[in-house]
C-alpha cells in the first residue's frame, strides 16, 4: 500500500514538473512563432498591413523582443485624406531603405506596419486616435511613451524625417534610398534647350535682356518664393493641408514651428499684394500723369498695403501665441 501511494505521489510530481516546464516554455515558443511569422510576412511585403486581430497578435502581444513602427492612416478615397497617400509613399521608402541597408545585427529587431481606418477602426479607438496619418513606435519593452508618437506637424513626414525619428527611438540608422527620378534633370535640360533656342531666334534683337522691369519681376518672384517658406517645404515635406476626423480643413498651421504647403502660397500672394501696393504708391509719387489719377493710384496702393499687411500680421499672430500686435484683423 505504501509503495502504491509513493508511486502515485511520484507520478503526480513528474506530471506537475513537466506541466510547469511546458508552461514556462510556452511564451518563448509563442514569441519565436510571432517573430517567424513577422519575418515571413516582411519578406513578401516590407510594410505589413494589419487589421484589429493582427494588431493585437503582433503589436499588443507580450513579451516582445522586436520594435515595430505602425502608421495609422486612412487611404480610402471617401476619407478624403489628401496627405495620407503622400505619407504612405514616404513610409514605404523608409521601409524599403531599411530592407536594402539592413545590418544583420538588426535582423528581426524592427518591423514596419500600417493600420487603415476602414480595416481597423477598433485599433483607432483603442489608441484614441481621431486623425491620420499618425506614426507610432512600439518598443521592444514597455508601452509607447509620448516621444514614440512622431510629431509630423513639427518635423513633417518625409522619409528622412521618419528615419531620424526611428534612429532616436531605436538607435537604428536607416540610410534613405529613393528610386531614381530623372524628371528634375529632364526639366532642367528642356529649360536650357528652350532658353538656347529662344536666344538664337532673337539673336538680332536682345534688347529685352536690358529690360529692368523684367529683371525686377523675376527678382520679386524669387523673393516671394524664398520668404514664403518654399525651401522649408522642400526640406521638411509638410502636408498640403490638414483635415481632421470631423472633416474640418486647416490651411494655416497653428504653430510657428510648422506650416502647410498651401500656407506658403497664401503668404506668397499676400506679399505680392503688398508689393503691388508699394509699386502703386511709388508710381503715384513720381508725379507723372493727371493729379486725380495719381491720387486714386496712391489711395489704391495704400489700401492694398493696409489690408494685406494686416492679414500677414494676423496670420503671424495666430501662429506665434502671445504676440500682442495687430492692426485691422485680430
Amino acid at each position: 500500500m505504501k509503495n502504491f501511494v509513493f508511486s502515485l505521489l511520484l507520478l503526480f510530481s513528474v506530471v506537475f514538473i513537466y506541466d510547469s516546464n511546458a508552461q514556462g516554455k510556452k511564451p518563448a515558443s509563442n514569441l519565436n512563432e510571432r517573430v517567424q511569422q513577422l519575418t515571413d510576412l516582411a519578406s513578401k511585403k516590407v510594410v505589413l498591413r494589419f487589421n484589429a486581430n493582427k494588431f493585437k497578435d503582433f503589436v499588443k502581444a507580450v513579451p516582445r523582443n522586436y520594435s515595430i513602427v505602425v502608421m495609422f492612416t486612412a487611404l480610402a478615397p471617401q476619407r478624403q485624406c489628401m496627405v495620407c497617400k503622400q505619407a504612405n509613399d514616404e513610409f514605404a521608402v523608409v521601409a524599403n531603405s531599411f530592407r536594402y541597408n539592413m545590418n544583420m545585427a538588426h535582423f528581426n529587431k524592427l518591423f514596419f506596419a500600417m493600420v487603415d481606418f476602414d480595416e481597423g477602426s477598433e485599433v483607432f479607438q483603442m489608441m484614441k486616435l481621431n486623425t491620420a496619418p499618425v506614426f507610432v513606435h512600439f518598443p521592444a519593452k514597455g508601452k509607447p511613451k509620448a516621444a514614440d508618437t512622431m510629431d509630423i506637424q513639427r518635423v513633417g513626414f518625409g522619409a528622412e524625417a521618419i528615419a531620424r525619428w526611428i534612429n532616436e527611438r531605436t538607435d537604428i540608422q536607416i540610410r534613405i534610398m529613393r528610386p531614381a527620378n530623372y524628371s528634375g534633370t529632364l526639366s532642367l535640360v528642356l529649360l536650357v534647350l528652350f532658353v538656347g533656342v529662344f536666344l538664337y531666334i532673337r539673336r538680332n534683337n536682345l534688347e529685352f535682356l536690358y529690360n529692368k522691369t523684367m529683371w525686377g519681376v523675376w527678382a520679386l518672384l524669387f523673393c516671394f518664393a524664398m520668404t514664403s517658406g518654399q525651401m522649408w517645404n522642400h526640406i521638411r515635406g509638410p502636408p498640403f493641408i490638414h483635415r481632421n476626423q470631423q472633416g474640418q480643413t486647416a490651411y494655416i498651421h497653428g504653430n510657428s514651428q510648422g506650416q502647410f504647403v498651401v500656407e506658403t502660397y497664401i503668404i506668397m500672394a499676400l506679399n505680392a499684394a503688398v508689393a503691388v501696393g508699394i509699386i502703386f504708391m511709388t508710381e503715384a509719387a513720381k508725379g507723372k500723369g493727371e493729379s486725380r489719377k495719381r491720387k486714386i493710384q496712391a489711395v489704391i496702393g495704400l489700401v492694398f498695403i493696409t489690408i494685406f499687411f494686416s492679414s500677414i500680421l494676423s496670420i503671424f499672430r495666430t501662429k506665434t501665441h502671445g504676440y500682442p500686435y495687430s492692426f485691422l484683423f485680430k
